[in-house]
């Protein structure tokens, strides 16, 4: 794996987030007791995680006060169609109103290109409300287009990204070395997809202060068969800080 600069020392002082995925709200009470810093509410993850009903955003944010995004997906493609905007337009407003503090959204257009139409549509409806742009942005045809289309874009304070749509084991070297060229592109990156301990050390390095975890903290792995684990996600929240401080010349710990 290619090493990194760390020139930019002050890139190393911001503390990192760690968001977690969250299917029901005792995800949530344990995410929030084991030191997360933000949730994801998702259905569906076997189609790469879809809109939820409102009910469970509720439930969700009931059962913590750490902040809460939402997916706003509606299909297991990474486009969407006019039908869908206005329903999609609809969902983001009704989690906003049941405690949602942001969403997470991102599409391509038939291009395989950001559908920065879509996209802006969205932001400019639910103006005002941060959101993350979802890993869409792993399967678009030309990613540095695809990362200049989406800086420009109304809103957006995370792109959740593995570096490549097979995830972060194939994806880390080329992420890191974005992040690390670009300090508005670590500013923005939330690494997820597959997200292991070892890349961690490399992509503090390069800047990244945004994870997201769902799977690994979870017993045996399991979507269907466990729920968030406090313990788990302690241990993410330890690896993180400890990794970032050393990255700043702290001691870790």
């Amino acid at each position: 794996m290619s090493i990194v600069s760390t020139d930019q020392v002050g890139r190393h002082e911001v503390a990192p987030l760690l968001e977690v995925v969250a299917l029901h709200p005792r995800d949530a009470a344990a995410a929030d007791e084991g030191g997360a810093d933000r949730i994801l509410v998702v259905a569906d993850v076997e189609s790469g995680g879809l809109s939820a009903e409102p009910a469970l955003v509720s439930s969700v944010c009931k059962e913590t006060d750490l902040p809460v995004r939402a997916m706003l997906r509606l299909n297991d493609t990474c486009t969407t169609t006019g039908g869908e905007l206005s329903r999609l337009v609809g969902l983001g407003e009704e989690y906003l109103a049941v405690g949602a503090e942001g969403v997470s959204f991102g599409f391509l257009d038939a291009d395989l290109l950001i559908d920065v139409e879509v996209c802006a549509h969205l932001a400019d409806a639910l103006d005002g409300v941060p959101w993350t742009f979802h890993r869409a942005i792993d399967a678009s045809l030309e990613t540095d287009h695809a990362w200049r289309q989406v800086r420009a874009l109304p809103g957006v304070d995370s792109v959740l990204s593995a570096g490549s749509s097979r995830g972060l084991d194939a994806g880390c070297d080329e992420l890191t070395d974005r992040a690390a060229a670009d300090p508005g592109v670590a500013t923005l990156v939330m690494a997820g997809g597959g997200l292991r301990g070892e890349h961690v050390p490399w992509l503090v390095r390069a800047g990244v202060r945004q994870f997201q975890v769902g799977s690994s903290v979870r017993p045996g792995g399991s979507w269907a068969k466990s729920n968030v684990d406090a313990g788990h996600v302690r241990s993410w929240r330890m690896l993180l800080d400890d990794t970032s401080d050393l990255a700043a010349g702290r001691p870790a710990g």
